[in-house]
Formats: structure tokens, sequence, C-alpha cells
């Protein structure tokens, strides 16, 4: 599986989302819980971990949901 940390999906924002995680406490909890979600899909994906179709579904979806969340922020600064 390849790496979806928001440096690599967000080449461009490198430096801003740098800056945000510092200044805004809520860009900085939709970060962590984006990278934290973001291992533990991996994980599952190489049969660290197992889970069925159903969470695995579930798991993409809620993280797909806070890269937009995440986008958006990026995006109006």
């Amino acid at each position: 599986m390849d790496k979806h940390d928001l440096l690599h999906e967000f080449p461009e924002h490198q430096t801003k989302i740098h800056e945000l995680k510092l200044r805004d406490p809520h860009f900085k909890k939709l970060f962590d819980e984006y990278d934290e979600l973001e291992h533990e899909i991996r994980r599952l994906n190489t049969g660290v971990e197992l889970a069925s179709d159903a969470i695995m579904h579930a798991k993409k979806a809620k993280l797909l949901h806070i890269k937009d969340a995440i986008f958006s922020i990026l995006a109006s600064h």
C-alpha cells in the first residue's frame, strides 16, 4: 500500500501544514486523527491486523472525510 500521509497527499502545502499544526488546535487534532487512522488502515491492509470489509470501508470513508476537512482548511488559508 502506498503512503497516504498528508505530506504525500498535499506536497504543495507542506509549509502550510506545518504552520497550521503549530497554531491551529483544530487542524492539529484533525492531522493527528488522520495520521493515526492512516497508519491503522495500512496495518490492516498489510495483514498485521485483521478487519472485515465493512470495517475497512468505514475506516477508509472516515479517512476521506477527515482529508476533505483538512483540504478545506488548507484551501481557505
